[in-house]
C-alpha cells in the first residue's frame, strides 16, 4: 500500500480547489450563519489532547449552543456519562471544531477556533432548565465559519425517511460485547425512560 506523505504529492492526484470553497469563509458569524446555527438541535464537538482526537454529540430541545455576539459561542455542557473526554482536551488544548446539523437541510455548518471552560456560576444560571444548571460552560472564540456542500449528505439520503435502527446493534448489544453477562435487552428497553430524566 502506497502512503501519501507530503501534501505536494496529495495535491499532484486532486484536482485544483474550487475558489467558492475559500471565498465561502467567514471570520466570524454572518447575520446568515447566526440564524442557520439558532436553527440547530444537534452539533458535533471536536477536540484534540495528547491521548488523541475526541468527536462528542451535543443536543437540545433549544437551540444547542448560544451565539453571544459574532465571534463567541456559549456551550453549556449538560449531564452525561462524566467521561469529560472533550472537556479534558479543552482545558490542555484550546483548539476545537463544531459541526451543526439541521433536519432536512442538505447543508451542515462548520465553525473551527478555540475555547475555554468556566463554571461561572452566573454565567452557569442563565442556562438553567428544570432548576438544573450545567456544571461548566464551554466558551468559544469563532476564528472561521463556513458551510458545508451537500454532497456527503445528498450521497447518504441521511434525511431519507429511512428507519435503518433496526439493523444495526444496539447500545446494550454493543455493551455485552464486551461484558458477557450483560442485560442488553434490559438496558435497551429502559434507556430512554432513564434518559429524559437525566436531560439536563
Amino acid at each position: 500500500m502506497h502512503i501519501i506523505s507530503t501534501e505536494t504529492e496529495l495535491e499532484q492526484i486532486y484536482d485544483a480547489v474550487n475558489p467558492l470553497s475559500l471565498e465561502k469563509v467567514a471570520r466570524q458569524l454572518t447575520p446568515k450563519y447566526q440564524a442557520w446555527i439558532e436553527a440547530a438541535r444537534f452539533v458535533v464537538l471536536s477536540t484534540v489532547g495528547p491521548e488523541g482526537t475526541d468527536a462528542s454529540p451535543r443536543g437540545d430541545v433549544d437551540p444547542v449552543v448560544r451565539i453571544q455576539d459574532p465571534g463567541t459561542i456559549l456551550i453549556p455542557d449538560w449531564r452525561g456519562n462524566n467521561r469529560l473526554d472533550s472537556l479534558r482536551n479543552i482545558v490542555r488544548d484550546k483548539r476545537v471544531s463544531l459541526m451543526f446539523m439541521v433536519p432536512g437541510s442538505t447543508n451542515i455548518v462548520r465553525v473551527n477556533g478555540t475555547a475555554v471552560l468556566t463554571n461561572d456560576a452566573e454565567l452557569c444560571g442563565t442556562f438553567t432548565k428544570k432548576n438544573i444548571a450545567p456544571r461548566s460552560v464551554i466558551v468559544m472564540s469563532v476564528s472561521e465559519a463556513y458551510f458545508q456542500c451537500a454532497k456527503a449528505i445528498l450521497r447518504s439520503e441521511l434525511w431519507a425517511g429511512q428507519d435503518l435502527s433496526t439493523t444495526v446493534p444496539s447500545a446494550g448489544d454493543f455493551l455485552r460485547e464486551v461484558k458477557e453477562h450483560f442485560d442488553s435487552e434490559g438496558y435497551d428497553q429502559g434507556y430512554e425512560a432513564y434518559a429524559k430524566t437525566r436531560f439536563w
